[in-house]
């Protein structure tokens, strides 16, 4: 596994988003809320940021996020238990299509989009309620 790499300042990271710095910090404290204590770990990314953030939880890596200019991009890997609650949950449809179209590995299904407003920070906290819902 790729060595933690040197964090942003916050100062970078909010120069890098611009207008999307608010989202981030939405995302982030959403996840906090939902998950304590939260791990933020950075590794190497061919992004143009050249960083990416792993939420973690307890040594499970929750969601990936990737820095872009005016957005942030969410990825998130659902096992096929998940996915089936995913499919029958009131997740939007364009969510429900990429996960569908995921191609399944061993660990899940992984799909990545653009989070590109707060209205959609629900979402995001829907698909990690159904990614650690008890068995």
């Amino acid at each position: 596994m790729p060595a933690n790499v040197k964090s942003p300042t916050a100062a970078e990271l909010k120069e890098f988003l611009g207008a999307a710095g608010d989202l981030w910090a939405g995302l982030v404290g959403a996840v906090g809320e939902m998950f304590a204590p939260l791990d933020m770990q950075w590794r190497p990314s061919k992004a143009e940021f050249g960083r990416i953030c792993l939420l973690r939880h307890r040594k499970r890596t929750l969601l990936y996020l990737t820095p872009d200019r005016g957005r942030v991009w969410v990825a998130i890997v659902l096992g096929e238990r998940a996915f089936g609650l995913a499919m029958a949950s009131p997740i939007p449809d364009a969510v429900k299509r990429m996960l569908a179209e995921a191609r399944p590995y061993a660990e899940g299904r992984g799909i990545r989009y653009p989070v590109d407003s707060p209205g959609e920070i629900p979402v995001v906290a829907e698909l990690l309620r159904i990614k650690t819902a008890p068995k």
